[in-house]
C-alpha cells in the first residue's frame, strides 16, 4: 500500500515575491501584452487585406504573428492575474491546458522560423526558380506541417507528463523541449550557411545589400527567439 495524495493544483513560480514590485510589474506586462496583441493581430489583418502582401514571406510572417499571439495569450493573462492579486495557484486541468497550448504555439513558431529560413534560401540562392519552388501549395503544406508538429509535440509531452503521479512538490518550473528546438535550428543554420555562401559569391554590391536586407528581419527574429531560450535555460 502506498500513501499518495492526489495533486489537484500547482503553484507557479513568479518573477519576484516582493509585494512592492507586483503592481509595477503588472502594469509593465499589461502594456507589453497589449502591444503584442495589437501588433500581431494588426499585422495579420494588414497582410490579409493587402493583396500586394500575398507573398510567401508575408504568409509566413502572418502565421508567425498568429502563433506569437497564441502562446503569449496562453500564459500572460495568468501571470498578470498572479501579479495583481498575488494568487499563483493554478488548477490541475488549467495547468495541463496552459502547457498544451503554449507547447503547440511555441513549437509551431520554432518550425515557422525554420520554414522562413528555407524561404530566404530559395529567394537568395535559387532566385530564378523561386516562384516555382515556393508556390502557394508548398507554403500551405509547410505551415500546416508546423502546426501539426506543434500539436503532436504538445499532445505527447502533455499526455506523458500529466499521466505521472504528483506526490511530492507541486511547484512548476520552466519547461523545455530540446529535440524540436535543435532540429529546427539545424535546418535554419544549414539554410543560412548556403545563403551566406551565395552572398559571398555575388559580384555586385547591390545584390549583396539586397540579400542582406531580405534576411535582416528574419535574423533579428531568430536572435530574439533563440537568444531568449539560451538566456532562460543556460
Amino acid at each position: 500500500m502506498e500513501n499518495n495524495t492526489e495533486v489537484t493544483e500547482f503553484i507557479l513560480l513568479g518573477l519576484t515575491n516582493a509585494p512592492e514590485l507586483q503592481i509595477p510589474l503588472f502594469i509593465t506586462f499589461t502594456l507589453i501584452y497589449l502591444i503584442n496583441v495589437v501588433g500581431n493581430l494588426g499585422m495579420m489583418v494588414l497582410i490579409l487585406l493587402d493583396s500586394r502582401l500575398h507573398t510567401p514571406m508575408y504568409f509566413f510572417l502572418s502565421n508567425l504573428s498568429l502563433v506569437d499571439f497564441g502562446y503569449s495569450t496562453a500564459v500572460t493573462p495568468k501571470v498578470m492575474a498572479g501579479l495583481l492579486i498575488g494568487d499563483k495557484v493554478i488548477s490541475y486541468n488549467a495547468c495541463a491546458a496552459q502547457m498544451f497550448f503554449f507547447a503547440v504555439f511555441a513549437t509551431a513558431e520554432n518550425y515557422l522560423l525554420a520554414s522562413m529560413a528555407y524561404d530566404h534560401y530559395a529567394a537568395v540562392c535559387k532566385p530564378l526558380h523561386y516562384t516555382t519552388t515556393m508556390t502557394t501549395g508548398v507554403c500551405a503544406w509547410l505551415a500546416t506541417g508546423c502546426y501539426v508538429c506543434g500539436f503532436l509535440n504538445a499532445s505527447i509531452h502533455t499526455g506523458i507528463i500529466f499521466r505521472l503521479s504528483f506526490c511530492k512538490s507541486n511547484v512548476i518550473h520552466h519547461f523545455f523541449s530540446s529535440l524540436h528546438i535543435f532540429f529546427a535550428l539545424l535546418v535554419t543554420l544549414i539554410s543560412y550557411l548556403f545563403i551566406f555562401i551565395t552572398i559571398l559569391k555575388m559580384p555586385s554590391v547591390e545584390g549583396y545589400l539586397k540579400a542582406i536586407s531580405t534576411c535582416a528581419s528574419h535574423i533579428t527574429a531568430l536572435s530574439i527567439f533563440y537568444g531568449t531560450i539560451i538566456f532562460m535555460y543556460s
